[in-house]
């Protein structure tokens, strides 16, 4: 894709010819068919990247970015933003940023939710409403994608987040958590016990009115 191999857009052209077929073929059928892409850091765009985009912008496609929040990537606001705006200088959406998924072996690559939350603010007003990427968490178990600061709850100290999805799951509360290594040591001591791990969430839920049932 472009923020991988910008080149092939430029020299297979039956790849971009076929791409441009089917954007086609979609808008005569009243259907809008757009390009996806993942640029993470503004230092992936380059002049070679510019090209490849004027060229899909020339042919009527459009393209969307989705980012991830990374630890040590793009994880402050000066980042983000530079991110932002050099997406739209070449003709990409800036569509969304998205918390770390809760995976083995990726723990020091997530930030927290404040985290996101903070740059978020700093970002949003430094350029057009419409080039602003949404900040989502898509939630564990089926939550969907949540803005980040959309929480019914946040306990901070212990890095668990709550979030709730009325029009999907109504019944459902679904948690989060902060990277242990992030938290305050007392917090990460916590965390090694497991009957002090249900007590936090329990009553984490609790304050944010548990009286649904909760996904882990």
């Amino acid at each position: 894709g472009p923020a991988v191999m910008p080149m092939k857009i430029l020299t297979d052209h039956a790849w971009t010819d076929a791409l441009t077929a089917i954007v086609e073929r979609g808008r005569k059928s009243g259907k809008d068919v757009v390009l996806h892409t993942h640029f993470n850091s503004p230092g992936e765009i380059s002049w070679i990247t510019q090209r490849a985009t004027n060229l899909l912008f020339e042919r009527g496609i459009y393209v969307r970015n989705q980012s991830v929040l990374i630890r040590g990537v793009n994880d402050d606001a000066a980042t983000m933003t530079t991110l932002v705006k050099r997406l739209e200088y070449i003709n990409v959406h800036p569509y969304y940023v998205y918390m770390h998924d809760l995976v083995k072996g990726v723990e020091d690559l997530r930030t927290s939710i404040q985290t996101a939350v903070e740059i978020e603010k700093r970002v949003r007003g430094s350029t057009a409403g419409f080039n602003t990427p949404l900040f989502v968490c898509d939630a564990p178990g089926g939550g969907g994608k949540r803005d980040v600061h959309s929480f019914e709850y946040y306990d901070r100290e212990n890095g668990i987040v709550v979030y709730t999805a009325p029009s999907v799951k109504p019944d459902k509360l679904f948690l989060y958590f902060d990277p242990i290594d992030t938290l305050p040591i007392e917090a990460q001591q916590r965390w090694q016990s497991p009957m002090c791990q249900q007590q936090m969430i329990a009553a984490t839920l609790e304050r944010a009115g548990g009286r649904v049932e909760a996904l882990a």
